[in-house]
């Protein structure tokens, strides 16, 4: 079942436009034509989830990412000091914007950890926590999590009233790693030429992914990354850096307009639960050992994951070395603990390492950002000419 608007034909120019449209209507058009069509939808919420076995049982996995909508019904259900996106995520849901047949959260926060049970109290479908490992270097931890896999999928099984089997989540690893591998190549382009892919267009090329099924996305890219080779622009003398803080709630697209009208944003950590898996996961054995193997062992880092084999603040300084970035802008969400925690640890390693780096929040509410851009052209101009 296909559920993006027809745009087999068009120009690069015009997908992305049509794509930015999409990810600006928080009516979400993908997912009630997927309903329509008789689809079942499972919503999660950010950072990770196996979308995988969500998709090997039918179901359309849809990243709940937020919105930018007034939280008006679900101010009432939380604390007033709490990150933008845990409230208009269920916002989305209360207003109708979105209807589900199951949610799944994860205890990446303090206030995240309570989402499915206040969730679970507003609607009759199954809400179900995740609980990803706390200890990630336990020699435990993937047969642990295989056993959380296994019981997200016997939920998903009553929800579908049919059985996800071995050989459908090996279809669907394939599928996924599919994916991935063209994200891979896509995040290519953004290193090796930026001039050819803003950081706005390459977040609507990727984003649009946690919207619509796994194949429409493979064949959307594998139709548009040759387009964005194709692209005649001519690199010009701009300072290249990598942007972090994107892992949970999402800026606004124009706030990424913004950086790159000034800057090459050369990599990210945007929407990073779709790329967490950095390589190939075996479609033989065991898929949800498989799964959980790669999550633990072939996995970026993030703020919300604990494993003392990947310190986030040296693996930051990797990624800026990877990309050939000179700098960093280091954002958090406004009220977001874990990133506005690690801009510390961060600052820490840029400084030692004299990395340039400009601090900054944000949130998906924002809409002016003439005084960010000052900013970050006085910043670049800095470095430039330091």
């Amino acid at each position: 079942m296909t559920v993006l608007d027809p745009w087999i034909g068009k120009s690069l120019a015009d997908v992305l436009s049509d794509l930015r449209d999409l990810l600006d209507d928080f009516d979400f058009p993908t997912v009630k034509r997927w309903r329509a069509g008789g689809g079942k939808v499972l919503g999660h919420f950010q950072v990770y989830f196996p979308e995988e076995i969500a998709h090997a049982a039918g179901l359309l996995p849809v990243k709940i990412r937020g919105a930018q909508v007034e939280a008006r019904q679900a101010e009432a259900r939380f604390g007033s000091y709490l990150c933008s996106v845990i409230k208009t995520s269920l916002e989305t849901a209360l207003s109708q914007r979105i209807e589900l047949d199951m949610f799944v959260s994860h205890p990446i926060c303090d206030a995240a950890r309570n989402l499915a049970a206040v969730w679970g109290r507003n609607f009759s479908y199954p809400c179900e926590i995740l609980y990803l490992p706390q200890n990630a270097n336990s020699p435990s931890t993937i047969g642990y999590l295989r056993h959380e896999y296994d019981r997200v999928r016997r939920t998903i099984e009553q929800v579908t009233g049919q059985p996800v089997t071995d050989e459908a989540l090996r279809h669907s690893i394939g599928v996924f790693n599919e994916n991935r591998r063209l994200l891979r190549q896509l995040y290519a382009i953004r290193r090796d030429r930026p001039w050819l892919l803003p950081a706005d267009d390459s977040y609507v090329l990727m984003a649009v992914g946690g919207l619509i099924p796994r194949e429409e996305h493979n064949a959307l890219l594998q139709a548009m990354l040759p387009l964005v080779e194709a692209r005649t622009a001519r690199p010009q003398d701009r300072l290249r850096v990598v942007f972090e803080g994107g892992f949970c709630e999402q800026p606004p697209l124009d706030l990424l307009r913004t950086i790159a009208q000034s800057c090459y944003v050369v990599d990210d950590d945007l929407m990073i639960g779709l790329r967490w898996i950095l390589e190939d996961v075996p479609t033989s054995g065991d898929p949800l050992h498989s799964l959980a193997e790669a999550y633990i062992e072939q996995s970026s880092y993030s703020p919300v994951q604990h494993d003392l084999r990947k310190p986030k603040e040296k693996m930051l300084v990797q990624r800026i070395r990877a990309a050939g970035a000179s700098a960093a802008i280091i954002t958090a969400a406004k009220m977001c603990e874990p990133g506005l925690d690690e801009q510390v640890a961060y600052s820490k390693a840029l400084d030692e390492e004299h990395i340039a780096y400009f601090l900054s929040e944000f949130e998906e509410s924002m809409t002016s950002f003439e005084n960010l851009q000052v900013q970050i052209e006085t910043f670049i101009e800095n470095v430039l000419f330091a």
